[in-house]
């Protein structure tokens, strides 16, 4: 799937749930289905600065394709870091790079969260990106 069919199909199941209840159970499932983050890639490095609560992530490039791992202390930003790596997980860098990330904002989550965890979600987009410059076959 392309970024933006992943990003359609994460807004139509969002669309699926009649509360913001229900939305955030969802949100935080898929946090709970990450991967364990190994507590070795639980560096200063791979901190997501400025969240308030701790975000880990970690890239690496497999086959030309980037993988992302991440892990939070906290469920609802576990879960939000989650709907990132769907949405990027087992892309090319430079699909990666041109994503438009906008699709966040018809989520609903940044009127819905404290302020301090709807610019998290910002400061992951950020992240994500720049964690694949190393990996980009142009320069940007």
């Amino acid at each position: 799937m392309t970024i933006p069919e992943q990003q359609h199909q994460v807004l139509e199941e969002l669309a699926l749930f009649q509360d913001w209840t229900e939305r955030y159970e969802y949100i935080i499932s898929l946090g709970k289905r990450l991967p364990p983050l190994a507590e070795s890639a639980k560096t200063p490095a791979h901190l997501i600065k400025g969240c308030q609560s701790q975000v880990w992530l970690d890239a690496a490039s497999e086959n030309g394709k980037v993988r992302y791992y991440a892990d939070s202390d906290s469920l609802i930003t576990k879960g939000m870091i989650a709907l990132f790596i769907r949405v990027l997980d087992g892309q090319t860098p430079d699909a990666i790079l041109q994503a438009d990330m906008s699709f966040i904002e018809h989520t609903g989550l940044k009127e819905h969260l404290a302020p301090t965890r709807a610019n998290a979600l910002t400061l992951m987009s950020t992240q994500m990106k720049q964690r694949v410059l190393a990996f980009a076959t142009t320069p940007h």
